[in-house]
């Protein structure tokens, strides 16, 4: 569904999403620390047929409904991380259909989740958002359902997905294994350039940038891990690449080591850390990830790997004698040329991730 340019009555004014919020997309996510500290007082009825659960902290929900179907089921939303209400749709839905990506799996239903300010902002502004994330559903070959809509400020938008799985090609952010080389699909610095955009400090190109890769799907590098036989993964939104590395380090049993200047970087982002634009999250994820990382690296690098990211790329533990193969068909596909080896899983040590130069 492409945009419909007469879909807002020429007499609106355009509305500027970004006005409404402080955080943006995941950086307005509860910090991690607190976040794991709440759910571990929650009991969850076990059940011999939910293959993942909380407890890794995966990127979704797993049920098996037989031996050649899993359900894939998970939820996302999040304040405007962009100005443009029809960007900001897409951004949203890609960011929510990710997680369906991330375990190997495909989409196949959504809900829309609308929290919006009826009587502070127009209407047409909504209708906008729902026409954005409809043409990200469309394009991963999704059906929507419906949704449910509360009066609410600042707006909020994402989807509630359902997506399926063959069981025995499941990728879960618990299988990685040492020896094994690690992919990021996406450069880094979305939180950082969204932040700086609202300070006036980043230019269009700048900008532009990071909205164009935060509407990129994740489904070109879901069909390079399945074709690669990879069962380890997990994709970078929130807690950045140092919080999610940490997670699927500990999941798996492993530790992470991954390499500061391979970590590719969106245009411009690196000069903006270095004069000093760095958001809220970023300090939140350090304190989420001190005690379990060893910083071997520049204080520039480290900010960057900290970074809230939104829409942000696939982090994936390819065999190592496929990782070469794997990442060069990401890059052919033209979806993903910054694509990257980062580093490698080795066997577990006294910490969960090294980030070394």
């Amino acid at each position: 569904m492409k945009k419909n340019e007469n879909s807002v009555p020429e007499s609106g004014e355009p509305f500027d999403l970004l006005s409404t919020v402080e955080y943006g997309g995941c950086s307005a996510k509860l910090p991690a620390s607190r976040l794991a500290e709440l759910l571990g007082g929650i009991p969850i009825p076990g059940d011999p047929n939910v293959m993942v659960d909380i407890s890794t902290h995966d990127d979704a929900g797993v049920y098996r409904l037989n031996d050649d179907t899993a359900l894939i089921v998970t939820t996302d939303f999040f304040p405007p991380v962009c100005s443009d209400p029809f960007e900001f749709g897409q951004i949203a839905a890609a960011n929510s259909l990710s997680d369906v990506y991330a375990m190997g799996g495909r989409p196949l239903l959504a809900l829309n989740l609308n929290m919006f300010p009826a009587e502070k902002i127009p209407l047409r502004v909504l209708r906008e958002i729902l026409l954005g994330g409809q043409s990200k559903i469309d394009e991963a070959g999704a059906l929507t359902m419906g949704g449910h809509t509360i009066d609410d400020f600042p707006p909020k938008y994402g989807l509630a997905v359902v997506g399926t799985v063959e069981p025995s090609r499941l990728v879960t952010n618990r299988g990685a294994k040492a020896g094994q080389r690690l992919i990021l699909t996406k450069p880094l610095g979305t939180g950082v350039i969204v932040a700086a955009r609202r300070l006036g400090l980043a230019s269009d190109t700048v900008y532009r940038g990071a909205l164009e890769q935060m509407k990129l799907l994740n489904r070109v590098g879901a069909e390079v891990m399945r074709k690669y036989g990879v069962t380890g993964a997990t994709d970078i939104t929130g807690f950045g690449l140092l919080g999610h590395a940490v997670s699927m380090a500990d999941a798996s049993g492993t530790t992470f080591r991954l390499r500061a200047a391979m970590l590719p970087a969106l245009a411009g982002v690196r000069e903006l850390i270095a004069e000093g634009c760095l958001p809220g999250a970023v300090f939140r994820n350090r304190e989420y990830v001190r005690e379990r990382v060893e910083l071997e690296c520049d204080t520039d690098s480290r900010m960057l790997a900290l970074d809230a990211q939104t829409s942000g790329g696939l982090l994936m533990a390819v065999d190592a004698d496929k990782a070469e193969s794997a990442l060069a068909e990401l890059k052919a596909s033209g979806v993903h040329p910054r694509a990257a080896v980062v580093g490698e899983v080795v066997p577990r040590g006294d910490k969960s991730v090294y980030l070394v130069s």
